[in-house]
């Protein structure tokens, strides 16, 4: 609840995106039924599943790559269906995909602007403001904590995290409002998952409402304000962090009850196997140690 200047109160900011019961369907194929989330400025939603839980399609829909087919979708409170990633570009929303869609041998400045190339001069004497780039980037990177040996090396050379830290500078820098991460420390290492996780963090401490689809409950919990998690395409929980402790957050995503159920079988299992097993016979009289009576 906020206080015009007027004295006038109004509610609260809507949110910056708005999933209520969205559906897609490929044919026959449900890929997601009835998933709701939300997205908050300075918050962090965590979309945690395993592989087939939905988490690629949920992705998609708010890249705008799909259209969803049931369901609404509101964008700081208005209905939208997006034609493609472009108009999800244009509302503020930036993905960034597991494979980060860099060129490996162009130099970082280049890569933090591929597609959005500032130019300078008209007509044949237009061409690229390679200064200007090169001082955005070393400006925007230290701006987020990311301070590199030289922007003008390949990104290619980079580590995993480092690129995963350039491509959300990128972001913040292009005027995102949501950020969406697929999955940015899946093929990383201890070390480096806690780099990518601090910008993550600070990107949320810079206003963005980010998104960040994992599989590993620990890194969500680590970071995360929300948690949905997804199974076979439906909800099968929705948390806020004072609501559920990381525990039950992994226990949850791990199958719950499923691994109850499984752990009591393989017990029973264990026990019917050590009943069956016969009774060792005693040698007959007569016959040694360690041979087989005739």
């Amino acid at each position: 609840m906020t206080v015009t200047d007027t004295g006038t109160t109004t509610g609260p900011a809507p949110a910056l995106v708005r999933l209520t019961d969205v559906s897609k369907f490929y044919g026959n194929i449900r890929a997601l039924q009835g998933v709701s989330l939300e997205v908050s400025a300075g918050e962090i939603t965590c979309v945690l599943g395993d592989n087939g839980a939905g988490k690629s399609t949920l992705i998609k829909i708010i890249a705008g790559l799909h259209r969803h087919d049931a369901g609404s979708f509101e964008i700081e409170g208005e209905e939208t269906v997006l034609a493609n990633p472009r108009a999800a570009l244009d509302h503020g929303i930036a993905t960034v995909y597991q494979d980060l869609a860099v060129v490996p041998l162009m130099p970082v400045w280049r890569n933090f602007f591929l597609g959005s190339e500032p130019t300078r001069g008209r007509g044949p004497l237009r061409r690229l403001d390679v200064e200007l780039m090169r001082r955005t980037t070393r400006t925007e990177l230290l701006r987020m904590g990311i301070d590199l040996r030289d922007v003008d090396q390949p990104i290619g050379t980079l580590s995993g995290g480092e690129r995963q830290c350039v491509a959300i500078a990128r972001a913040v820098h292009f005027g995102a409002k949501v950020l969406v991460l697929d999955e940015p420390t899946a093929a990383l290492g201890v070390k480096q998952s806690g780099v990518v996780l601090k910008y993550v963090a600070a990107a949320r401490d810079a206003g963005l409402g980010v998104v960040l689809i994992t599989h590993n409950p620990h890194h969500a919990y680590l970071v995360g304000d929300r948690f949905v998690l997804l199974k076979r395409g439906t909800m099968a929980g929705s948390h806020t962090r004072d609501s559920i402790t990381l525990d039950e957050l992994t226990r949850q995503m791990a199958g719950g009850s499923e691994l109850d159920e499984l752990s009591h079988e393989l017990e029973r299992v264990a026990e019917s196997g050590s009943d069956s097993t016969p009774p060792s016979t005693p040698p007959g009289p007569g016959t040694p140690s360690g041979t087989t009576a005739p």
